[in-house]
């Protein structure tokens, strides 16, 4: 198949390349207009408790949530003073005379409920409910309702909160950091390519593959953003995947390439062996990322699907680049591909130069290697004794961003979650009167609950509305609403609100998990041993990818939870939790982007093996050839994730960091030290199969 395909590119070379450039700029022209679709939510599990809850209250009741919340906190003065309340009410007049505005309640226009004013009495809450229900269009007006009333007015300070405003906030900085982690990294990139290759040409193509793959995802994006939601944050995801990858692809195929040229061959024949070798290896590699990335569409959550999707479709199109328009630059460009000459070294690779002496270092020492590696690793590990998890609120801003202020003011000010209630929907409430009550004299009494309402009818359902004290999205708010489930309640009771919405995204992520591991061990595990024939290496690189993985945890805990490498990693609220969904997203991506390189490794050690070699000269010798691209490709790939360090957004200071650490773990003491010198233990053990099973090897 490889073959049939190199020629047939090396034919066609000029039509292949031409129609891959024209189709790249009319989908990079469409997909720029995914900008503006995208959604920051979709955390929830569209089919829980809680969402029943919310269409029960926007359907049946009517109700809507507050999409911007503002406090007017008049200092020392009462907010029943004559004067603030003039002014507090002259606010209030203006905000309901905005166009996007449909009702505005305050404390001054409720008659003074005392849910609405803070402990001291000195600030009080208005609530903005708008008439749309587009969320691009929300994300957009919190922009404005900020930079319009947040600040001083008339003497009083006014601090604008509430979803519109945190989803402005988040997304702006998400694209703001997105151009600058860009600016950085590509540059950077080039010049590290300039290194390992030492030709300009040659360190070209990488970049073009990266950046018309991330093109092609924009434009996939798009299309799906007119069937579903997509995530602001699936934009970090496709630039690093596709940047990273198209890198690594393309690193491959143009080292191959140069190899089968220093060999004599011309530029047919050499586009013909790099696609025979290089492009099969590629192909499986990304057709095993591709699979682990599919198995985030398992989970309910909007967030967790759309990075699948983007994930898998960036992938995919950066296999395609290296597999179809590179190689035919490469056919065009031929032996120019090694001009612009800037370090000869990179040019010539030895036969047997300092990784082969790495890897014999290591096998003359296997256990000793292996014990101290596994000391490491075991070191790594140790923190994530004190891992919790929560999700994204108004701590994954910068202490000085205007609406984490305004929602710390408002956690320290107010007695409960207004704004966050907790929602209790009784859809045969009407003929639960009795055992409501009941229901609610036991609710009461639950540890952190400040207060509750009373029941509101509405045809045969009922609602009850409990304030609290806990912050929603965290593993207290998620203890209460269990505690709430727990209680003897009425028959179809629905517990809805922020936090129940919390505590059912927890469960959906629980419940699913064992389905994602399931599908990633048993599609890697069959691919791995497709791929090299083997039982025992598929097994190895899946429990070692696994220990990396656990190692990433641990570091991430060390950092965020326990707060240290600040000085390094930019200032960042400490809230005791990593984030849910963000984890779940390292944990898979890091997991694709290891299986790359062991497929990579493995490739060459599996072609000197067939060659004739023994198993250690076999690992020698492959670890000689690929070590090289491997690391060159894993510290690209970590230097693209670690640009999104500089986040001012802490999950995605998380993400960029948690990535870039997997990757440089698993491409130093994994690849270079674990996987030599556990291959020395197993001998020729590492290729053994049984007979039944070896025509299922592929070996086209």
């Amino acid at each position: 198949m490889f073959e049939q395909l190199g020629h047939l590119i090396a034919h066609k070379k000029k039509a292949v390349l031409s129609l891959f450039l024209l189709a790249t700029v009319l989908a990079g022209g469409i997909g720029t207009q995914v900008f503006a679709r995208f959604d920051s939510g979709g955390y929830s599990d569209p089919k829980s408790d809680s969402a029943k809850v919310w269409d029960y209250l926007d359907e049946t009741f009517k109700v809507k949530d507050p999409s911007i919340v503002f406090v007017v906190d008049a200092k020392n003065t009462s907010v029943d003073d004559a004067s603030v309340a003039a002014i507090g009410q002259e606010l209030e007049a203006k905000l309901r005379a905005e166009p996007s505005a449909e009702s505005v309640l305050s404390y001054w226009s409720s008659g003074g409920a005392p849910s609405l004013k803070s402990k001291a009495g000195t600030s009080a809450l208005v609530f903005v409910y708008l008439k749309s229900n587009d969320f691009t269009e929300i994300d957009k007006l919190g922009g404005q309702y900020q930079e319009k009333y947040d600040g001083q007015y008339k003497g009083l300070n006014v601090y604008a909160s509430g979803g519109a405003v945190f989803a402005h906030a988040i997304n702006g900085r998400i694209q703001d950091d997105l151009k600058l982690s860009e600016t950085i990294s590509i540059p950077l990139t080039f010049l590290l390519l300039l290194f390992v290759f030492g030709a300009m040409a040659a360190s070209a193509m990488p970049l073009l593959v990266g950046v018309t793959a991330i093109l092609g995802t924009f434009f996939v994006m798009y299309l799906l953003t007119l069937f579903t939601d997509v995530s602001i944050f699936a934009l970090n995801l496709t630039t690093g995947l596709g940047l990273g990858l198209g890198i690594d692809y393309a690193l491959l195929m143009v080292n191959r390439f140069r190899e089968e040229l220093a060999r004599g061959l011309d530029n047919e024949s050499a586009v013909v062996n790099t696609l025979k070798s290089a492009g099969k290896t590629v192909f499986y590699s990304g057709l095993t990322v591709v699979l682990t990335l599919i198995s985030l569409t398992f989970f309910p959550q909007n967030f967790l699907k759309s990075m699948g999707y983007a994930g898998a479709a960036v992938v995919a199109l950066a296999v395609l680049g290296a597999l179809i328009p590179l190689p035919a630059m490469l056919a065009i460009l031929g032996n120019k591909i090694n001009k612009g000459v800037v370090r000869k070294s990179g040019i010539v690779q030895k036969e047997d130069g300092r990784w082969s002496r790495i890897a014999r270092f290591v096998m003359r020492r296997p256990i000793s290697v292996v014990a101290a590696s596994l000391a490491i690793l075991f070191l790594l590990i140790s923190p994530i004794t004190n891992i919790k998890f929560s999700q994204i609120d108004s701590d994954v801003l910068p202490k000085t961003d205007r609406a984490y202020i305004a929602s710390q003011f408002i956690a320290t000010e107010f007695p409960g979650q207004e704004s966050n209630p907790i929602e209790i929907i009784f859809p045969n409430g009407a003929q639960q009167k009795e055992a409501i009550s009941n229901y609610i004299t036991k609710l009461a009494q639950i540890p952190g609950i400040v207060r509750v309402g009373e029941p509101q009818i509405q045809g045969s359902a009922a609602r009850v509305v409990a304030i609290h004290s806990m912050k929603p999205r965290t593993p207290e708010g998620e203890d209460l609403i269990h505690k709430i489930r727990d209680l003897n309640s009425p028959e179809g009771t629905l517990v809805g609100g922020i936090a129940a919405d919390y505590a059912d995204t927890q469960g959906a992520i629980s419940r699913t998990l064992p389905a994602v591991l399931g599908w990633i061990m048993i599609t890697v595990l069959l691919l791995l041993f497709a791929f090299t024939g083997s039982v025992l290496l598929p097994i190895k690189a899946v429990v070692l990818n696994f220990a990396s993985l656990a190692a990433t945890m641990g570091v991430l805990t060390w950092i965020f939870i326990d707060g240290n490498l600040k000085v390094l990693l930019g200032d960042f609220i400490v809230n005791g939790t990593l984030d849910t969904n963000t984890m779940v997203l390292v944990a898979i991506v890091a997991f694709g982007l290891s299986m790359d390189y062991e497929v990579f490794l493995l490739s060459r050690i599996k072609e000197e093996h067939d060659a004739g070699k023994s198993n250690v000269d076999a690992v020698a010798y492959g670890l000689q050839k690929s070590a090289r691209i491997i690391t060159a490709a894993a510290f690209i790939l970590a230097v693209v994730f670690a640009a999104f360090v500089i986040s001012g957004v802490t999950s995605i200071k998380m993400m960029g960091f948690g990535v870039a650490f997997a990757i440089l773990l698993d491409a130093t003491l994994i690849r270079a030290f674990l996987v030599p010198a556990l291959m020395r233990l197993f001998g020729e053990w590492n290729w053994w199969a049984p007979q039944a099973l070896k025509r299922f090897q592929i070996n086209h």
